[in-house]
């Protein structure tokens, strides 16, 4: 997957939330696009270190301009949901990233045709392309608006 930023010293591919790779620079990147996409379970933390890590991502977002991420949180391997997913939905649905969070979609109530899919694609045509992941419903990500940028 492409790098959503760009380094502003050298120009290089850069990740979010590290000091650029190429020649170590610690300003703030460059947004290449509007939407973003964020794996919360890669490196499998706890439920408390994932939501640690989706703060510092939805500030450090904000700050470089995001509208809005594709958040990764899986499914868990139960079929219920993983501990993972409920602790960001419970954070969610109690308005715990409400200074930064605007509005949030649930990836199962997102599938194409539904007027969830329709309320997003009004909000931020740009999210067309990422909501083909949303086929069907996706329970294991959830989209999530962020209202520092209208």
């Amino acid at each position: 997957m492409p790098q959503p930023c760009e380094c502003p010293d050298c120009g290089n591919p850069r990740a979010l939330m590290h000091d650029c790779q190429h020649c170590g620079s610690q300003a703030i990147p460059i947004l290449l696009g509007d939407t973003i996409e964020f794996n919360l379970k890669r490196g499998s933390p706890s439920a408390e270190e994932a939501l640690d890590r989706l703060t510092h991502y939805l500030w450090r977002a904000s700050d470089v301009g995001v509208k809005a991420i594709l958040l990764i949180h899986g499914y868990g391997a139960s079929g219920q949901g993983g501990k993972i997913k409920w602790a960001v939905h419970e954070a969610l649905e109690n308005n715990y990233f409400s200074d930064r969070v605007d509005e949030f979609y649930f990836g199962e109530d997102v599938a194409y045709g539904s007027d969830s899919y329709h309320v997003l694609l009004r909000r931020r045509p740009s999210l067309k392309t990422h909501l083909k992941l949303f086929k069907e419903g996706n329970a294991g990500m959830s989209v999530l608006l962020l209202g520092n940028n209208t």
